[in-house]
């Protein structure tokens, strides 16, 4: 099994020490997010300063982003890394598309799926030479001219790992996707009884399998050197999943299992702006049907116990404020490594 970690620089300055030390202890790839710096530029400084490693966005937002334009930066950034990076794409909410970037919203799920389609016409022709002609409800892509056509390229197969919660959003990167970013937001059983079926479901559509997918395993991983910092930890977590709980799109995730006025109550109060209150509400039950809980001395079984048999990759939570347990992290990295 692959092992991922999300840089989470404060600045773009500490991207490339981030990125160093990640591809040091023996991680196979880093992610970059999109919450306060554009990933795409932290992407580029991770890729200068690796060698070996696999840098993605996870995940870069697509609406607020013309096809064309996230395709330019795509390219590059593969050329740049001969091979090395990978496009996570996501969709966001209605409300932040609309009111944060004041983007129109129209139906995610096809529009998603459109935009990988797009990606993949554009990159076709800048890599074969063939007319751009893409037509579709959402975007309408005819025109590109030798002046702004950067060319083929060394590695022109840019791997896209699009974001899902719900099942449509599952099937459909099952049906165009190189892979599937299961959110964090995800317990054991609706990633059992949702998410794989219809990942499943949507890789038959293309004729493949789950085995031609990359996988990156959804829930929380809650971990560290410590009963008492784990503990520390959970509450971070808990406070997680109240935020993501509190989005109405995510009810499906908290219904499955009969919380559904939890996730209204935890909306009403983030509509209300008591950002405090809301950790309460998320019980220790949920902690476990979201996460996988241990310290570093035993979380590797239970990685392997939740993760095992499905999923290809996983994130694994590295502590950015302190480089103390490094060798220990190594050694569970190398574990991971044997998960199959």
């Amino acid at each position: 099994m692959k092992v991922y970690a999300g840089l989470r620089g404060a600045t773009l300055a500490e991207v490339p020490e981030e990125a160093h030390r990640v591809e040091g202890l023996g991680f196979d790839g880093a992610t970059l997010s999109e919450l306060k710096h554009d990933p795409f530029m932290a992407c580029a400084l991770a890729i200068e300063h690796t060698s070996r490693l696999k840098v993605g966005t996870s995940i870069a937002l697509a609406f607020p982003r013309s096809p064309m334009t996230t395709a330019y930066a795509a390219w590059d950034l593969q050329h740049f890394s001969q091979g090395r990076f990978e496009l996570g794409l996501g969709t966001q909410v209605k409300g932040h598309i609309e009111r944060r970037f004041s983007v129109r919203w129209t139906p995610p799920g096809p529009r998603m799926k459109e935009y990988v389609l797009a990606l993949r016409a554009i990159w076709a022709t800048w890599q074969q030479g063939a007319p751009l002609n893409f037509r579709g409800k959402d975007y309408s892509l005819t025109l590109m001219t030798p002046e702004f056509n950067p060319g083929p390229i060394n590695h022109p197969r840019v791997p896209i790992f699009t974001a899902a919660v719900n099942p449509w959003m599952c099937g459909m990167g099952g049906e165009v996707s190189d892979g599937v970013l299961l959110h964090g937001y995800m317990t054991w059983q609706y990633i059992a009884e949702v998410a794989l079926p219809a990942i499943e479901a949507g890789a038959k559509k293309a004729g493949r399998t789950l085995k031609d997918l990359e996988i990156a395993g959804g829930g929380f991983v809650v971990t560290a050197p410590s009963q008492q910092e784990l503990e520390r930890q959970l509450e971070v977590t808990r406070r997680r999943i109240a935020f993501y709980a509190s989005t109405r799109t995510y009810l499906p995730v908290m219904g499955l299992h009969g919380w559904e006025q939890a996730a209204l109550d935890l909306h009403r109060l983030s509509v209300e702006g008591h950002w405090e209150k809301m950790p309460g509400l998320v019980t220790d039950q949920m902690l476990d049907a979201f996460c996988v809980i241990g310290t570093y001395d035993d979380i590797v079984s239970r990685l392997r116990a939740r993760y095992g048999g499905w999923a290809t990759r996983i994130s694994f939570p590295l502590p950015l404020d302190s480089t103390s347990d490094d060798s220990r992290i190594q050694g569970i990295v190398n574990e991971i490594h044997q998960i199959a």
